[in-house]
């Protein structure tokens, strides 16, 4: 069992800039990859940003050149450096760690983008 808490999230103005962090706990040893999904009122959940074990990282294309996932394995950590934020980014973001073929989630911070 892995067990997800996120932090960092708010309301920001178009253009701010927020950082949210993830701490994992539990069997965390057996993580290949953690990341961050969000999920916006109506929408279905869809990915933003992974990194893998070997620091293979993937984004959603409404995301890249804005926002920068980091990983700290010592520390169990993965960290989402959003910046340019827009209302369309507006959304509940959940931390996510892949165990095997499992997935495990945290419970969720709202990043709300509004002037």
């Amino acid at each position: 069992q892995v067990q997800l808490v996120e932090s960092g999230g708010g309301l920001v103005q178009p253009g701010g800039s927020l950082r949210l962090s993830c701490a994992a706990s539990g069997s965390t040893f057996r993580i290949w990859a953690m990341g961050w999904y969000r999920q916006a009122p109506g929408k279905q959940r869809e990915l933003v940003a992974t990194c893998t074990t070997n620091s293979s990282t993937n984004y959603a294309d409404s995301v890249k050149g804005r926002f920068t996932i980091s990983r700290d394995r010592a520390k169990n950590m993965v960290s989402l450096q959003m910046n340019s934020l827009k209302p369309e980014d507006t959304a509940v973001y959940y931390c996510n760690a892949r165990v095997g073929l499992m997935y495990y989630w945290g419970q969720g911070t709202q990043v709300t983008v509004s002037s």
